[in-house]
This record gives structure tokens, C-alpha cells and sequence, in this order.
């Protein structure tokens, strides 16, 4: 039987892992897309009223999430006209182990008026546009033949992108532009952290901001800036799709230089989600 193209599966009681929910720092772990996805999914699902869109998601992810059930808990803490502020805490064995906070801003006119903007945004690579995930893209400035599905090819020192669709986050359900953003947008820290040696960073949060949902199911990532000193980094990057910029992602993160993750071994590419 196939592998469930999906980060989980629902049970009776909370979310059950599949296999792609494994992380690449450790088979016995839960990465940080899948968490990020979740608990934006049940965020968005019992907070978000219409008229309202999805503005930031902050996850703090403050203890190792383990490869085995969980479930998600919510709280409205406050309901105005024009925001919504909503909680969410990711437990396991009556622990939580990660939490969330996300905003939602009620949807209304532009105001008049010019403001300075990047002149030139990220571009999406030229290939057919899909509706499915498929196995992810990937470019950096140090490799200049261009994108390409081997993620090994882009262990360098150069700026990073990828584009992918991001898989489900339950099985059998396609995954809000919302939870899709906070899936790929998780991969910030890779984006920005991703060196010659591999990755020896692992984020500790995330923080999303949105200024509309993404268009359609393809979205890109592209690393803004890189700071590091004594063990600890502070990334951000862009998100984009194929209408242009949509939001952006910052990511703070501790040295994890025993477990590097090295992209040109084989089977770091096994245990990574959506890279095979």
C-alpha cells in the first residue's frame, strides 16, 4: 500500500503521525511543517469568521514533539469587529509541547496613496503549473544552471528557494492557502540556515505574516537575510506564488551542530518530508 501523501491521519481522539510526519533531525520526531500545518489548520477552522482572513500565525515550538499521537486545543481570546485573536497549545500525553497564536484581520478597502515596496519580488520557476504535490523545486545563487528537484545540488553557500504544493496536513483533506503557508513557511529556517555543510540550525518558532492568501495551490520560498552569532540565528524570507509576494516568515533558531543535517546524504533524503 502507498504511503499517505499526508502529514497525518485523523483518530479518535486527536491526529495520528504517518510516515512523511517524520523529521530529519529524528526518525522518532514529529517536523516542524506538520506541526505548524496542524495547528494552523485548527486555528483557522474555529476562529476564522468570514470576512476575515488569516493575518499572522506565531508557533513556539518549546519541547521535541514526538512520533505518536496528538491533539490540538483552541481558545478565542478576543473577538472584535475588525481582529481576532486566537490560541492554540499541541499536546501530547496531557503536555503541551508546542503552542500557537494567530491573528485574523477583517478584509476592507486599500488606503490612497504611494508606499515604497521590493522593486523586484522573487520569481517562480518556469515550469508547467500544478495542482498536485509533486516533489519539490529548489534553486540557490550557487548553483546558476537554475531550479531543480535534487536537493543535494544545492548544498552551497548562496541564497536559497524552493516551490512546492504542500501535502495535506490530514489525509484526504486539501490543505487552506493558510495551513499551506504556515507549512512552507516553516521552511524558513532551512531557507536561511542552509549552508555548504547542510543545516546545523534547528528553529525554535515561527512567525508567519500574511497579507492575502496565497493564489492557488503552488507556493515559493525565498531566504531575505541570515544572522548567526554564538549558537543562535535569526532568519526571514518571502513567500510568493505566481501572482507575486504574498506574506513573510522569520524564524529564530539554536546551533545543532551534533545533529547536522547533510541534504547530499541519502538517507537524510529519505527521512525528509516531500523529498524522495
Amino acid at each position: 500500500m502507498a504511503t499517505p501523501y499526508a502529514f497525518f491521519a485523523a483518530a479518535e481522539r486527536g491526529f495520528e503521525p504517518l510516515p512523511f510526519a517524520a523529521s530529519a533531525w529524528s526518525s522518532k520526531m514529529i517536523n516542524g511543517p506538520a506541526i505548524c500545518g496542524l495547528m494552523a489548520r485548527a486555528l483557522e477552522l474555529q476562529h476564522c469568521s468570514a470576512g476575515f482572513t488569516p493575518a499572522r500565525l506565531t508557533v513556539d515550538l518549546f519541547r521535541p514533539t514526538l512520533h505518536k499521537p496528538v491533539s490540538v486545543v483552541t481558545e478565542l481570546v478576543r473577538e472584535g469587529k475588525r481582529i481576532r485573536v486566537a490560541d492554540a497549545a499541541l499536546m501530547q500525553d496531557g503536555v503541551d509541547v508546542a503552542r500557537a497564536t494567530a491573528i485574523f484581520l477583517q478584509r476592507s478597502v486599500q488606503p490612497p496613496g504611494r508606499v515604497w515596496t521590493r522593486a523586484v519580488g522573487p520569481q517562480p520557476p518556469a515550469v508547467p503549473v500544478a495542482d498536485r504535490p509533486t516533489p519539490p523545486l529548489w534553486n540557490s545563487d550557487g548553483r546558476p544552471d537554475g531550479w531543480s528537484s535534487r536537493i543535494g545540488e544545492h548544498q552551497n553557500d548562496g541564497r536559497k528557494r524552493t516551490w512546492q504544493v504542500p501535502i495535506s496536513v490530514i489525509e484526504g483533506e486539501t490543505p487552506s492557502a493558510f495551513a499551506g503557508a504556515a507549512m512552507i513557511g516553516e521552511a524558513t529556517s532551512m531557507m536561511t540556515n542552509w549552508g555548504s555543510e547542510g543545516i546545523g540550525f534547528i528553529n525554535t518558532d515561527l512567525t508567519l505574516a500574511l497579507a492575502r492568501p496565497a493564489i492557488g495551490p503552488e507556493i515559493g520560498l525565498e531566504a531575505d537575510s541570515h544572522i548567526s552569532a554564538d549558537g543562535i540565528a535569526v532568519g526571514s524570507a518571502t513567500l510568493f506564488d505566481r501572482s507575486g509576494s504574498f506574506g513573510t516568515c522569520m524564524v529564530t533558531a539554536l546551533s545543532n551542530a551534533d545533529r547536522q543535517v547533510d541534504f547530499t546524504d541519502s538517507s537524510v533524503l529519505r527521512a525528509r518530508v516531500g523529498i524522495r
